[in-house]
């Protein structure tokens, strides 16, 4: 059959997904090997030939390994040294305090708040020993506290700028950033009350045994233990130093900013200072044995291999379906339809999203889908925020197995693909189904 075929593609698209579900979730098949496998086959069969197909798994490894293996080191690292000199007990032990029932609120700002300057995939890692260690003192599974931040932070990663999708779409529909602001925030906000709050008080309020709390990493040994400013301070330290630059780039434009502060705000240096910081705190003023440090970041670093190999994985996977075109003749197909143009810049980042993975592909490729139908629309200013709202949402539905995002969240909270469909593929849903109800809501009010 001909590979441009939208039938054929489509066809392919599915069984592909099918048989990589089928891998990891029957056959028990490792999903590291799995990804590759399905990224070869799926490869050929959509049309490249054996060296490109090669080449793309090769470049969608590095494209995504590039960022996410040092990320997932160093934030391992931190995680170490934080849980170590008790700051993980002490940021725990403070969102614990008051009712169990006002934790997932408490996360769900705080991954909103978290990610608008930050990566998801950064966020992420840096809070991750903190939901491990809350859900454990709240005797609660980890998802009742890690859902409703994930929420938050896939809220403001897709609707919020200065995270760089909807600045882009924004750049491309040539929309006022300051009003797609204020409709980002008016989107994130139901959406992570109804994707983060209301799933997991549903899904997973329920007490639980706690189980393997001395298989841990050994409790801290410093003759005095960090606070919970000294903790917090460890997170946001980072975070300011990204923001900053964000911020900056964003007022002055990026040629203006001097070169030390762009390359202090880059995440890799922001992280590595951080982790000096603490690690040399840790070690001077909290007095905890060298080796005591070394052992517990190399012990944090196993897990982090499996993370780095699966997320990688996942972006090979992607970068398959990308350089097959397979998402672009999808989207050709699919613009022919005559719709409103806040559904039409939905559909289509959601078709992009769900055949090849990458909400800010899906965001970008619908951008230019969308504006020209905004050229000849004559919509107001606002609107055209609530497009970019729109092809935000589309792009962060359904996060599945060719996501490389759905491989991190996976790793980390130490999920089968079963429960990570079932928890963080729903909640990603449920953040993009509302921002975009909203968005609907919000043309027709103004």
């Amino acid at each position: 059959m001909d590979p441009s075929d939208p039938i054929y593609i489509v066809a392919t698209l599915a069984a592909s997904v099918a048989g990589l579900l089928l891998l990891v979730i029957r056959a028990k098949v490792p999903a590291f090997f799995a990804l590759i496998l399905v990224s070869l086959i799926a490869g050929l069969l959509l049309g490249l030939d054996p060296a490109a197909v090669v080449a793309s798994i090769q470049d969608g490894m590095a494209g995504v390994l590039g960022f996410i293996a040092v990320v997932v080191g160093l934030g391992a690292i931190l995680g170490a040294v934080l849980e170590q000199s008790g700051g993980v007990k002490a940021l725990s032990d403070r969102l614990a305090h008051g009712s169990v029932k006002s934790v997932p609120t408490k996360m769900s700002f705080l991954g909103l708040l978290v990610a608008i300057p930050v990566f998801f995939d950064v966020a992420l890692v840096i809070l991750m020993p903190m939901v491990k260690r809350l859900a454990t003192t709240i005797r609660r599974k980890p998802l009742f506290v890690a859902a409703p931040l994930l929420a938050g932070l896939a809220a403001a990663h897709a609707f919020i700028p200065p995270t760089p999708g909807p600045i882009a779409v924004a750049a491309l529909l040539d929309a006022d950033l300051g009003l797609v602001i204020l409709a980002g925030l008016m989107a994130a906000i139901p959406a992570i009350l109804c994707g983060g709050v209301l799933f997991a008080r549903r899904q997973y309020d329920h007490p639980v045994e706690v189980e393997g709390e001395t298989t841990e990493i050994a409790p801290p040994q410093a003759a005095t233990s960090l606070n919970f400013l000294a903790a917090f301070l460890a997170l946001a330290f980072p975070i300011v130093l990204v923001a900053s630059g964000t911020v900056l780039k964003m007022t002055l434009g990026e040629e203006q900013v001097p070169g030390m502060m762009l390359f202090l705000s880059h995440p890799f240096v922001a992280l590595l200072l951080t982790v000096g910081l603490y690690y040399t705190f840790a070690a001077t003023q909290l007095q905890l044995p060298a080796n005591t440090l070394n052992q517990a970041a190399m012990k944090s670093l196993e897990p982090a291999g499996a993370v780095v190999l699966v997320t990688g994985a996942g972006g090979a996977f992607k970068q398959v379906l990308i350089d097959s075109q397979a998402g672009a003749r999808i989207a050709e197909l699919a613009a022919s339809a005559n719709v409103s143009v806040l559904v039409f810049a939905f559909m289509i980042a959601g078709l992009v999203r769900v055949i090849q993975g990458s909400a800010t592909v899906a965001m970008i490729t619908a951008a230019g889908f969308t504006a020209p139908l905004l050229a000849i629309s004559g919509i107001s200013e606002f609107d055209r925020a609530l497009a970019v709202i729109s092809i935000a949402a589309g792009a962060t539905i359904l996060s599945h197995v060719n996501d490389s995002g759905f491989w991190l969240v996976s790793k980390y909270l130490d999920l089968s693909v079963n429960e990570t469909l079932k928890s963080w593929t729903v909640v990603s849903t449920i953040v993009g189904g509302v921002g975009f109800f909203t968005a609907l809501i919000l043309s027709f009010m103004f």
